[in-house]
């Protein structure tokens, strides 16, 4: 009898199509929503306003998460912020200016 495991070692985490960080935004994201459900309760707010608040900004966590999920991949946000921090263009100073000066 032979016993396979592991079979998804080097793989990212992945959940109904949201891969690796994209799950921790989505963590954060609820349980921000999760909070700001109990501050509105507690301030006084009433359910029929506090629900439909909190289930729109669920259903856009969800749908902004999924998006950048498909658009950037595992690790494609982190290399468009990278590519952002990219300079727009190189200078050199050569010694060949400094000659021409003098």
């Amino acid at each position: 009898m032979q016993y396979s495991f592991n079979k998804g070692i080097n793989r990212p985490l992945e959940f109904k199509g949201i891969r690796a960080q994209y799950l921790v935004y989505m963590v954060v994201g609820l349980v921000a929503l999760l909070f700001l459900f109990a501050l509105l309760y507690l301030i006084g707010v009433t359910l029929y306003l506090v629900l439909p608040v909190i289930g729109t900004l669920g259903t856009l966590l969800f749908s902004i998460v999924g998006k950048y999920s498909k658009k950037y991949g595992v690790h494609g946000l982190g290399k468009q912020a990278g590519f952002k921090a990219l300079p727009k263009a190189l200078k050199t100073r050569t010694m060949v200016r400094l000659f021409k000066d003098l």
